[in-house]
């Protein structure tokens, strides 16, 4: 529930500043989905790494000790189906309430995307750490959490379901 809430107040907060664009599976969604230039595609993609990464180190000095962070436990096909299913349904949904014009000006963009998030931590968070997100991967990364042979089994399901979202979106909306 903190991931959800936490996640929700950011994108409250920082929507009016830069769409709240913490993700860069969903940036990439945004971007084919036809609703970013592709000029700010790397600039957002950059910054999200980064964030992740420097939220990872300080956390891991200032937050917890070394015994906290245990690496996860992962089976390949059950954590790339979590990432790629939980990934493709934050950026559908994100496109949906977020960047359509048929929601425009609504108040509960901010909740329904954390409540995928919120959904896909709960249900799959043992199954895949339930990042969703190429960022938090980098966070889970440099904290240790994931080890370097596992990156893959996050970022290419995450990039192929936002990916899909956009193409989803598409058709949905024609």
């Amino acid at each position: 529930f903190a991931i959800g809430s936490v996640l929700m107040v950011m994108i409250y907060a920082g929507g009016h500043v830069s769409g709240a664009h913490y993700n860069p599976a969903v940036t990439v969604s945004i971007y084919l989905r036809g609703a970013c230039d592709r000029s700010e595609v790397a600039p957002y993609i950059l910054a999200q790494v980064t964030a992740g990464a420097i939220a990872a180190l300080v956390t891991g000095k200032l937050l917890m000790s070394d015994t906290d962070v245990n690496p996860l436990d992962m089976e390949l096909i059950p954590a790339l189906t979590a990432e790629l299913l939980f990934t493709l349904a934050l950026a559908y949904v994100i496109l949906h309430v977020a960047t359509s014009e048929a929601t425009e000006g609504n108040q509960y963009y901010g909740a329904a995307i954390a409540f995928v998030v919120l959904a896909g931590a709960l249900t799959v968070g043992g199954i895949s750490g339930a990042s969703f997100n190429p960022a938090v991967t980098t966070s889970l990364l440099f904290s240790g959490a994931l080890e370097p042979a596992d990156v893959w089994i996050h970022l290419l399901p995450q990039i192929a379901g936002g990916s899909i979202a956009a193409y989803a979106y598409k058709v949905t909306t024609a």
